[in-house]
């Protein structure tokens, strides 16, 4: 998993709320349960105007021009602003892969699905939470402003604003930990691949049976 520490991104406005899973990552393509390969398809539903299929060369396929993230303004964004309970429905672990692979690497909203937002520190995205009325000033802002960026710093556990106001949010010790050194569940495992191996090592000696 990358690691997050600091993050100076282009910003990218999703002004729906209750956005699902499906609507991430609509469910015919979670056929793979490789993390990588999602991006393209990310949003599917909304980004193009034919009706998506694993393996479809979407170079070929319509893109929707009213979608936001189609807007020529917003390409290479790797913040999302969203709004409320971003990410309900189901608990596909691959809408935040499709997030991640597409580019984006914090989230900030007013609130997010519970089991979305874990998944999200499992797989090396941040997702924001702050005040409804702070979140809305950064939609005028980005709408207002070509290239709108933001300044997310996990370690002082800030956004800063072009204009220069700092907004606080809260994070979890153990997760800001986990991100600040990219562990994912695995990595946190292999952290102790010293002590494992030996252990391993002694019980076939004691219990060799058990490897015969």
């Amino acid at each position: 998993m990358r690691k997050f520490e600091k993050l100076d991104g282009l910003v990218a406005p999703l002004d729906r709320a209750n956005v699902d899973t499906d609507a991430i990552i609509p469910k015919q393509f979670l056929k793979s349960i490789k993390r990588s390969g999602f991006g393209p398809n990310a949003f599917d539903e909304w980004r193009y105007l034919d009706h998506g299929e694993p393996g479809m060369d979407n170079s070929k396929r319509v893109p929707n021009p009213d979608f936001v993230l189609n807007q020529p303004r917003y390409q290479g964004a790797s913040v999302l602003l969203t709004r409320e309970n971003f990410g309900c429905g189901s608990s596909r672990e691959h809408a935040p892969w499709a997030l991640e692979d597409y580019g984006f690497r914090a989230l900030i909203g007013p609130s997010f699905a519970d089991i979305f937002f874990n998944n999200c520190f499992k797989n090396g995205l941040l997702p924001i939470r702050l005040p409804a009325a702070e979140v809305e000033q950064l939609f005028l802002q980005c709408a207002g402003t070509d290239g709108y960026r933001l300044t997310v710093d996990l370690e002082s556990q800030t956004v800063t604003r072009p204009d220069g106001k700092v907004l606080s949010f809260e994070v979890d010790a153990f997760r800001k930990y986990c991100l600040l050194n990219g562990f994912d569940d695995i990595g946190l495992t292999l952290r102790h691949a010293d002590k494992i191996r030996d252990f391993e090592a002694q019980r076939r000696e004691t219990q060799p049976w058990l490897f015969a």
